[in-house]
């Protein structure tokens, strides 16, 4: 199955959305009546910072992504803090997460369900409302820090998944 959109992009949706897809996403980050609008591959890396925890300990703190969204191996866009998506078309949405589930393994920051709660620009990304990051592949960062305000990255990748109403 095929899904057009508004150019010449032609994307297999095989593996993307709930209608067709072999296994079912898990209900946390399902968004039942929605449909798919784009998906893309993201690869980059999760940021983080060491701070003072609740405890006073220090640890990992998760700070902002940073991404390059690909489409057939081509850039076609980034991914940011905000969490905000962002296309060459000029179209972009910022989200807030609204569901979760682990990841596959333990080393893959979790599948996530996220709202759009703002838009920008008008092109492809305009009508979404939902986004899911699925597919996950490492980004998680464990051990020690000793100094606050150290950063490190942890390469990830994954699948984000543009759904609009209807």
């Amino acid at each position: 199955m095929f899904i057009k959109l508004a150019g010449p992009t032609l994307l297999l949706a095989a593996l993307i959305g709930p209608a067709g897809a072999a296994e079912p996403l898990p209900e946390a980050i399902a968004a039942p009546g929605e449909s798919v609008v784009l998906s893309l591959h993201a690869e980059g890396a999760q940021v983080y910072e060491c701070k003072a925890g609740p405890d006073g300990k220090l640890a990992w703190a998760f700070r902002e992504p940073i991404a390059t969204l690909l489409s057939d191996g081509k850039t076609i866009g980034r991914h940011y803090a905000g969490p905000n998506w962002e296309l060459a078309d000029g179209s972009a949405v910022v989200a807030k997460a609204a569901g979760n589930a682990p990841g596959t393994t333990v080393a893959d920051i979790p599948w996530l369900k996220l709202e759009v709660t703002a838009r920008r620009g008008s092109g492809v990304l305009t009508p979404v409302t939902t986004v899911q990051r699925i597919n996950t592949h490492g980004g998680k960062l464990d051990g020690a820090c000793d100094k606050a305000g150290e950063f490190r990255s942890a390469p990830y990748s994954a699948e984000y998944v543009f759904l609009k109403k209807g």
